[in-house]
């Protein structure tokens, strides 16, 4: 995938207290997928469901870049960023792939974002 058309990666770690990350060491987690996965950038925001997540999202997706989210279930995800994405002019359904990563290790957390970032491409690739 060419470096400009790298998507990012979001772990929301719901305030890092949350029992479904207890499994992870998250920053462990952080640093393997911002180093060997193709991202362009990887990193955690507390609670993006919160005001101050949603203002980041604001800002954040005037880039026009699309993102794999980890965090908790993908349908609350959709409800919690659609207005973010379709403010920015994007399609939360094209532009970014919402992942469940709760109550899994790092391993098979690692697993679960490098196949939905496989997926992405074969996709891009079309």
């Amino acid at each position: 995938m060419p470096e400009q058309q790298k998507p990012g990666f979001i772990m929301c770690v719901c305030t890092g207290k949350c029992p479904g990350f207890r499994a992870m060491d998250i920053w462990d987690f952080i640093n393997q997928a911002r180093v060997e996965l193709p991202v362009e950038y990887a990193f955690i925001h507390p609670q993006l469901c919160e005001e101050d997540g949603d203002r980041f999202l604001a800002d954040f997706l005037k880039v026009h870049r699309k993102l794999v989210i980890g965090a908790c279930a993908p349908n609350m995800q959709r409800k919690m960023f659609k207005r973010a994405f379709a403010d920015a002019g994007l399609d939360i359904e094209k532009d970014a792939v919402m992942l469940d990563i709760r109550d899994m290790n790092n391993e098979r957390a690692f697993e679960k974002v490098q196949a939905a970032l496989a997926q992405m491409e074969t996709e891009a690739g079309r």
